[in-house]
């Protein structure tokens, strides 16, 4: 008789034994899930800033191009009609000279919006030399550097970066991050997004679903190693995947598929920071 009664209670205790650890386990995964919406959540956000800080800087850019041309255009018109001023005997003088005042305000104008737009390359220059000076001619062929509009854009190539088929870091690839990390580090108040980019080859690994996975995968490798190996601050990172549908070039080549394998380092400057750059950039000698 006692051992049918201590039987059940055993089975009793079993049962909730089972349900606490199961109860703890749901509450971990919960934790889990909450903090990974968070920094979902964060790394939106912080993707929209940039977008928005992009399309500011590209809009003023764009504005000074078109205010540009169109004051090219009035001086143009203005000029022509000091012209015929000038060939006509029944003109007077007031009025040839109303039109050199305008033609010299407009060349005035023209010179400042040119200033303006030098300060914005020379911004660009000034930038793509910082980033390029210690990168080896080897190191450039799987490093290209571009600067557009304030917004640095550093993409390295698969081959560099990984172990063939894999989102692991590879030993070859130490030394440009190192150097990679240094120039961060520089810029030490920027954001910094890195972006993953796949061909459209679809990928067929254990525990790898597809190319969103792949090339999520791969950006978070390059964020942990700039954070755990070159002690890069982890809260201006974020790491993000595009998979195969930002390509830069045509997947249906060799070449093409090797292009687009690729991860983007982008190195934002604030807004503010961004408009102080342009004020501070070394103004070129105009043409």
């Amino acid at each position: 008789m006692k051992l049918k009664i201590f039987m059940p209670m055993l089975f009793i205790v079993a049962i909730a034994a089972s349900s606490c650890v199961s109860n703890k386990k749901y509450k971990e995964l919960q934790a889990n899930y909450d903090k990974l919406d968070s920094n979902t959540r964060e790394m939106r956000g912080r993707y929209l800033l940039t977008e928005r800080n992009f399309a500011v800087a590209t809009d003023r850019i764009k504005s000074l191009d078109e205010q540009l041309s169109s004051e090219r255009a009035n001086n143009k018109q203005l000029q022509s009609a000091l012209d015929k001023c000038l060939t006509s005997s029944g003109q007077g003088n007031v009025n040839i000279s109303k039109l050199v005042d305008e033609i010299n305000s407009s060349n005035k104008y023209i010179q400042q919006l040119v200033n303006a737009k030098n300060k914005s390359d020379s911004l660009n220059m000034v930038l793509t030399n910082n980033l390029t000076r210690s990168l080896s001619q080897q190191e450039m062929q799987d490093v290209d550097v571009q600067v557009l509009k304030g917004v640095v854009y550093i993409s390295l190539s698969d081959n560099m970066l990984y172990k063939s088929g894999s989102y692991e870091i590879s030993d070859k690839a130490g030394q440009t991050l190192t150097k990679i990390a240094k120039i961060i580090k520089d810029y030490n108040t920027y954001d910094v997004l890195i972006e993953g980019n796949t061909d459209n080859v679809p990928i067929s690994q254990k525990n790898i679903r597809n190319n969103w996975d792949l090339s999520a995968l791969r950006a978070s490798s390059v964020v942990q190693a700039l954070q755990n190996n070159y002690q890069v601050d982890p809260k201006r990172l974020t790491a993000g995947g595009r998979g195969e549908y930002n390509p830069i070039a045509d997947n249906n080549t060799a070449a093409g598929k090797l292009k687009n394998r690729r991860t983007q380092i982008i190195i934002t400057p604030k807004l503010d920071q961004f408009m102080d750059l342009i004020g501070k950039a070394p103004e070129k000698p105009t043409q």
